[in-house]
């Protein structure tokens, strides 16, 4: 991938999502989507803003019964996502469910750790060894039922690369010098996370709680070039 940035969209406003993926377009390689655009705008609002031009990331973290995580899976398969994620706890039975509803040209990753959780976090949910350790074994578990990646900090991309050479790493929690590190623990500038070994690099509010948003975005490119 050309520029590695998609640019977290987290807005229910649709007018002001699409203003802004037409700001930073020339900037960034994709443009993610969660929970807080899908439940206000849902599968309309995903179409209307791939109509935009960039691939777009749905980030909606599925996580249930593999019969119910394949039935959503196929409901969203029209909208064609580049990637789309569920949850690496919901298990091997359904991962593997999830990869074989989802249409064959979308990665399907595992969201392991969320960038907001430290071993202190994970430890008082009775996880042990930490985040790395959790982070490794939930990859291996996604490896083996054949999903193209996983979504994890960039202190664990490293590990992960090196365990796991042809994996999507996608990682959140990059934040450029100096910038706010917001509710994110675990953290690394864009330079060090793609040096890491990250696929692609998630990034929200340094982008899009920026004065000039295209700026912002336009001088990240310019860093990673």
């Amino acid at each position: 991938m050309s520029n590695p940035v998609f640019v977290a969209v987290d807005t229910p406003a649709l007018a002001d999502a699409r203003a802004l993926v037409r700001r930073v377009a020339p900037h960034v390689g994709g443009v993610k989507l969660g929970l807080e655009f899908f439940c206000a705008n849902g599968p309309a609002g995903v179409s209307d803003i791939a109509a935009l031009g960039l691939p777009v990331f749905l980030d909606l973290k599925l996580h249930d019964i593999p019969n119910t995580v394949a039935g959503a899976m196929r409901s969203l398969a029209g909208l064609a996502p580049a990637i789309i994620t569920v949850h690496a706890g919901g298990g091997h039975a359904m991962l593997a469910a999830a990869r074989a509803a989802a249409p064959a040209a979308t990665k399907v990753v595992a969201v392991t750790v969320l960038t907001s959780l430290d071993d202190e976090d994970l430890a008082a949910a009775g996880v042990a060894g930490g985040a790395a350790t959790q982070v490794l074994r939930l990859a291996g578990i996604v490896r083996a039922a054949g999903l193209d990646g996983i979504v994890a900090s960039p202190h664990e991309t490293a590990a992960v690369r090196a365990a796991w050479a042809d994996a999507a790493i996608i990682v959140p929690g990059v934040r450029p010098v100096g910038a706010d590190i917001g509710d994110q623990k675990r953290v690394m500038t864009p330079r060090e996370a793609l040096a890491a070994g990250a696929s692609v690099l998630v990034i929200g509010r340094p982008i899009t709680g920026a004065s000039d948003p295209a700026a912002a975005a336009a001088a990240i490119a310019r860093d990673l070039s």
